[in-house]
């Protein structure tokens, strides 16, 4: 597996807000691990999308976003992946057949275009994956949990 992993927006979220009933302890301590390595990685995308379910009200932060945001940057390494031209032409000619929910083939573009893993739940994803056309696993899976 790459050393470097893209977090999915869920995953993020779920690390994030220490959610061990979505997100392992072991996945959570593996995750803390790659953290402090630097190897961690968020799409701008991912952060459009907390903004979203926040707005609708479908997510609750105890702070205002922008707040949530800066403490969480403050105490951890992640990087940010910005939005490039290459990425955004790359979300539409995605090969072989994948869904058309926008955000999930910008995560995918950018996964294949920054060589990344991609960690994910998501079962289309998971299932593109599997037909070879990016990196990407579960954070139950093994071959994530022992790094």
């Amino acid at each position: 597996m790459n050393k470097k992993l893209l977090l999915d927006t869920h995953i993020w979220i779920w690390y994030a807000k220490g959610d061990r009933q979505r997100l392992t302890t072991d996945a959570a301590r593996r995750l803390e691990a790659w953290d402090r390595q630097g190897a961690l990685f968020l799409s701008v995308m991912s952060v459009w999308e907390l903004g979203l379910l926040n707005a609708k009200h479908r997510i609750h932060l105890r702070l205002s976003i922008s707040e949530w945001l800066d403490a969480f940057f403050a105490r951890t390494r992640f990087q940010i992946i910005g939005l490039d031209i290459s990425v955004a032409l790359d979300a539409n000619r995605l090969p072989g057949e994948f869904h058309s929910d926008p955000v999930d083939r910008i995560l995918v573009a950018t996964t294949r275009h920054h060589e990344l893993t991609l960690l994910t739940e998501d079962k289309k994803i998971l299932d593109y994956a599997r037909q070879g056309y990016l990196r990407a696993c579960s954070a139950t899976e093994a071959n994530f949990l022992k790094r």
